[in-house]
C-alpha cells in the first residue's frame, strides 16, 4: 500500500494547515471539461475539501464526492453548508478507501479524478473500476501532474513510480471509449522562491459511446 494514500497519512496533512490546503477553487480542468455539459449524475472521486463537488453542484449536478480523509470531508460539508440550499441538497460525501475496492454507485454521468497519484498496480486497476461507473454518454476525466512537473521546481509526490502520462490511462480503456484529449497541458504556477514557472497537467478525457 502506498503511504500516500492511507487516511492517517491525508487526516495528518489536512491537520497540519488550521483552515483549508486548497484554494477552494475548481481545478481548471475540470472546468474546462464540464462547463457545457448538461448537468446529470457525477462522482468527484478524492473529492478533498470539496471545491470542485459544490462547483458542479452550484451548476446543477447531483455529486458523489468520496475521499480516504475524514477531516477532508468534514472541511467539505462545512464548505457546501456555508453555501447553503439548494446546493446542499445535491450533494453527498461518502468516506472511501479505494484500495479497498468499494461499491459506488454507476450509471454516472461524469466521474471525475483529479491529482490521484497511486503506484501501479493498484492505479490501473482503480481507474478501471472507476471508468466501469460511467454510464453512455458519460465523461471520465483523469487530471494529474505531468512525469515532467518533477523538476519543475514545485511541491510534488516524491516517488516517480506515482506519475503517470495520459497515454498510460487510454490504454487502460477499451473500444467502448471515445478519447475527446490524451495530452499535456501547460500552465503557470509560482514556486516556494517567488519564481514562475511551466507546469504541466496530464489530461484524459473520453466518453463511454456504448
Amino acid at each position: 500500500m502506498s503511504v500516500e494514500y492511507t487516511q492517517e497519512f491525508w487526516d495528518d496533512r489536512y491537520r497540519q494547515h488550521a483552515s483549508r490546503i486548497w484554494s477552494g477553487d475548481p481545478n481548471r480542468q475540470l472546468v474546462s471539461a464540464a462547463q457545457d455539459l448538461p448537468p446529470g449524475r457525477a462522482l468527484d472521486v478524492g473529492c478533498g475539501e470539496g471545491a470542485d463537488a459544490v462547483w458542479l453542484a452550484s451548476r446543477g449536478w447531483t455529486v458523489l464526492g468520496v475521499d480516504v480523509s475524514e477531516v477532508a470531508l468534514s472541511r467539505a460539508r462545512t464548505h457546501a453548508e456555508a453555501l447553503g440550499e439548494p446546493i446542499t441538497d445535491r450533494l453527498e460525501w461518502r468516506h472511501v478507501d479505494l484500495l479497498a475496492s468499494p461499491e459506488l454507485p454507476g450509471g454516472q454521468d461524469l466521474v471525475s479524478i483529479q491529482f490521484m497519484h497511486l503506484p501501479d498496480p493498484d492505479r490501473s486497476r482503480i481507474f478501471q473500476q472507476l471508468a466501469a461507473l460511467v454510464g453512455v454518454g458519460g465523461t471520465l476525466l483523469i487530471v494529474a501532474h505531468d512525469p515532467s512537473d518533477r523538476h519543475a521546481g514545485v511541491g510534488r509526490p516524491p516517488h516517480a513510480e506515482l506519475f503517470y502520462t495520459p497515454q498510460q490511462i487510454a490504454a487502460l480503456l477499451d473500444d467502448a471509449w471515445d478519447i475527446r484529449a490524451c495530452e499535456s497541458r501547460p500552465r503557470t504556477q509560482r514556486t516556494p522562491d517567488g519564481r514562475d514557472v511551466t507546469i504541466r497537467d496530464a489530461v484524459l478525457q473520453a466518453v463511454r459511446v456504448r
